[in-house]
């Protein structure tokens, strides 16, 4: 970031009231093909806080997968219709059924939060925890929905869900549940104020019963999905061959790559969730590069998680990321700096990465054929 000073100075400068925290994997390949990495980071501290807003929705994909193989029930698998029975009403139904797999190509197409409530349903609470904790992520906390107000009560309840057959028939029934676990207490508070409603309330923000996940967590869970042979066993997520091939395809596809559901490119362009290396922008995309990744924007925290390839100049490598856009340090606002300090930083250090690894890859270095996806079929 020093050798472009006119674009990271600031962010250099003032990386701690930013909240900016990056990981970096730098992926070897010897002339064997054998794979090695080495990892690197920049301001990487768990004690400064991040929302992690949308990019939670990337595990909880993984563990709906993962369950489904656990359950190993003939007809129930990731594409067989379901239905949540939510007699409250509180958290978004579909009038429809629908299923796992379409609710993960949402999630990771345009980073749907209805689709995550229901595979929070599926899961439930105990579970998710004790799943990141056994393989290897014990601080990681995932309590509540997104988008939907709820007590944490209510994020501790999951309502029942009714696997179909395509002609009705209920092949299994799963029971709603209620976590009984309790999470550890931590006082989190960011910034001077917010608003609650139209009143300003002049004390920081409480955060303290949000989620939260480390960036290095999150970063090593897409590894272990994309390169499950460098991690250790207990920290492999339980999929099949299908399931990955399923997951390459919708992390690194765009929106007008989906056939069901479609989705208007106006509101949807092809770079809507793929913040390193395009930031914002509503422009056409490499067709040499593609980026797969789970984003998250909410509370003024934009963050990124990435692997980024492109199989013209045989480069791959990891890239997360998170920054908080708030200068003002006030939150529930509608006058936020992600235009003018998230979205540029993300381009930028998306393509500072990207070119270093142009100057310093190896003749020899070949992209793993699995990333090699017809997004037409």
């Amino acid at each position: 970031m020093k050798t472009d000073t006119a674009t990271f100075a600031q962010y250099l400068a003032n990386k701690d009231s930013l909240r900016l925290q990056i990981f970096y994997t730098k992926i070897n390949r010897n002339k064997k093909g054998k794979t090695s990495f080495k990892e690197y980071s920049f301001n990487l501290n768990n004690n400064l806080y991040f929302y992690p807003a949308s990019t939670v929705k990337m595990p909880i994909a993984f563990l709906a997968l993962e369950k489904l193989n656990e359950m190993s029930i003939p007809g129930v698998n990731k594409y067989t219709p379901m239905v949540i029975i939510d007699s409250s009403k509180k958290v978004y139904q579909h009038e429809t059924p629908t299923s796992i797999a379409n609710y993960i190509q949402q999630i990771f197409l345009v980073s749907d939060n209805e689709a995550y409530n229901h595979l929070y349903d599926f899961l439930g609470q105990a579970y998710i925890q004790q799943k990141l904790t056994e393989k290897g992520y014990p601080d990681a906390i995932i309590r509540h929905r997104l988008e939907v107000l709820l007590t944490p009560e209510e994020n501790r309840k999951t309502y029942p869900i009714d696997f179909y057959t395509n002609e009705g028939k209920i092949l299994f029934h799963q029971q709603g549940s209620y976590n009984k676990n309790n999470f550890p207490t931590r006082d989190v508070k960011i910034g001077k104020g917010y608003y609650n409603d139209t009143m300003l309330i002049e004390k920081p923000f409480d955060f303290s019963l949000k989620n939260r996940v480390y960036l290095q967590d999150l970063h090593h869970i897409l590894q272990s999905v994309l390169f499950p042979e460098m991690v250790n066993e207990k920290s492999r997520f339980d999929l099949s061959e299908d399931d990955d091939t399923f997951l390459y395809k919708w992390m690194s596809a765009y929106p007008k790559e989906s056939k069901m559901p479609l989705y208007d490119s106006t509101i949807y362009w092809d770079t809507y969730c793929k913040f390193l290396f395009y930031g914002s922008e509503n422009k056409p995309t490499m067709n040499n590069i593609r980026i797969f990744n789970k984003v998250g924007d909410a509370y003024v925290f934009l963050t990124d998680i990435a692997y980024i390839s492109d199989k013209e100049n045989n480069i791959d490598f990891m890239l997360s990321a998170t920054i908080l856009c708030n200068k003002k340090e006030v939150f529930n606002t509608n006058s936020y700096d992600y235009d003018s300090l998230g979205f540029p930083f993300f381009k930028k250090l998306g393509e500072l990465m990207y070119n270093y690894e142009l100057k310093n890859h190896h003749s020899k270095h070949t992209i793993p054929a699995k990333f090699n996806i017809n997004y037409n079929q």
